[in-house]
This record gives structure tokens, C-alpha cells and sequence, in this order.
């Protein structure tokens, strides 16, 4: 059975929401067959990362780059992932109060350097988390696990 991770560090009601609506979209009914592991970036590991077929990422922004809980996760699993998973499919969500570009751009080049493939853009929210955001994390999450199956 595919399974799709979820890696996420979620200080905060928006990214609670966020992330409440990207598993929803990942366990859709009409995506069943799929495993789907939602684990915080502090507590996923390179055999979690060695285990899925696709990744959903989600982290705020901070003073213009990801958490440091997600760049933990990345410093723990790049080097001996590297290559394990050559064109996997992932996705990002990322919330800010302000800028949320290096956060994306960052995320993005160490996704890049371990061989995945951006199956959907980035959500991006800024400041709250209306109805829009979360179907756009609802397709997010529905779009990677797809990819999946």
C-alpha cells in the first residue's frame, strides 16, 4: 500500500487548520489504498521518510524562512535519504504573518536536491486562514495522495 507523510511543525490555530484540511483532502474516500502518516518535523525520522512514496510538508514562516523544526527534519534525513527517493512526489503548505517566500524557496531547493517532484504549488496563506486556504490545502493533500495511486 502507497504511503503519503505528512511532516509538519504546526505552532498555531492557522497552520492547525491548515493541516486539519490537507489530511482531510489526503484521506478523501475516493483515494482509498493509501497509508497516510501525519508526523510533527521533530519526531519524523529517516525510516519514516525510507517508508513513504510521497511527502506533504507544512511549516510557517519565520523571519522569512521555514521552521526550525522542519529544517531539523531536512538536516536529519537528507543525507542518508539521498537518492532513496528520486522522483517522489511532494507538496508544501506555508503559513506567515508576513513574507512566506524564502520559506518556499527554501523548502523548495532541499526537496530539489533530494530528487522530488513538486506534484502541486505551494499554499501559501498569509495571515488568517479563511475557507480558500483550506480547500486549497484540502487539494493539496488530495492532489499528492493521488499521485500515489
Amino acid at each position: 500500500m502507497p504511503r503519503l507523510l505528512i511532516v509538519h511543525h504546526t505552532p498555531s490555530p492557522a497552520l492547525q487548520a491548515m493541516l486539519e484540511a490537507v489530511v482531510a483532502g489526503a484521506r478523501d474516500p475516493e483515494l482509498a489504498g493509501l497509508d497516510v502518516s501525519v508526523v510533527p518535523a521533530l519526531a519524523a525520522t529517516v525510516t519514516d521518510v525510507l517508508a513513504a512514496d510521497g511527502f506533504v510538508l507544512g511549516t510557517p514562516a519565520n523571519i522569512g524562512y521555514m521552521s526550525g523544526a522542519l529544517k531539523h527534519f531536512f538536516d536529519q534525513v537528507y543525507y542518508p535519504c539521498l537518492q532513496a527517493k528520486i522522483g517522489a512526489p511532494y507538496g508544501l503548505y506555508v503559513h506567515g504573518d508576513s513574507d512566506t517566500g524564502g520559506a518556499v524557496r527554501a523548502v523548495a531547493s532541499i526537496a530539489k536536491g533530494l530528487g522530488w517532484a513538486e506534484a502541486v504549488k505551494p499554499v501559501v496563506s498569509i495571515g488568517s486562514v479563511g475557507k480558500d486556504v483550506e480547500r486549497q490545502c484540502y487539494e493539496l493533500g488530495a492532489t499528492v495522495a493521488a499521485n500515489l495511486l
